[in-house]
C-alpha cells in the first residue's frame, strides 16, 4: 500500500501523510474506511509508531481522516477535498503558464506540448 523512500529528502511522515492522501483521492481508500493502526503500519513499514502517529495528525488536521476514540481512524467523506486538491492543481498549472508566457512560449507551443504529455497518460 504505501513504500517509503529512504532517499528522499523528506521526512518519513510527509511520505506517509502525501501516499494517504493520494489514495484517499484517487478513491483508493473509501469514505469512512478504517486506516492501518498504528501499530500495524509502523511495524508494516520498519518505522517508528510516533512517525505514524504524527503522519495521521497531520492527515486529520488536513481533513483527510477522523479519530473515533477506541476505534482508530478512518478516512473523511468530504467531496470538498477533492474539489479543493483539484482546485490548487489548476491555480499551480495556471501559475506555470504564465510563468512560461513570461519566457516568451506562445500559448501555441504550451498547449502543443500540454496535448503531447497527456497522449501518454
Amino acid at each position: 500500500m504505501i513504500i517509503v523512500d529512504y532517499k528522499d529528502t523528506r521526512p518519513i511522515y510527509e511520505q506517509v501523510v502525501e501516499k494517504f492522501k493520494a489514495l484517499i483521492l484517487k478513491g483508493a481508500l473509501q469514505a469512512d474506511e478504517q486506516m492501518p493502526s498504528v501499530r500495524n503500519l509502523a511495524m508494516e513499514l520498519s518505522i517508528n509508531p510516533n512517525t505514524i502517529q504524527k503522519a495521521y495528525a497531520e492527515l486529520e488536521r488536513q481533513g483527510f481522516i477522523y479519530t473515533v476514540k477506541g476505534r482508530g481512524n478512518f478516512v473523511s467523506g468530504s467531496e470538498m477535498l477533492l474539489i479543493e486538491r483539484r482546485e490548487s492543481c489548476l491555480k499551480q498549472i495556471l501559475a506555470l503558464v504564465k510563468e512560461a508566457m513570461e519566457y516568451g512560449i506562445s500559448r501555441e507551443e504550451i498547449l502543443a506540448e500540454i496535448a503531447k504529455g497527456v497522449e501518454g497518460v
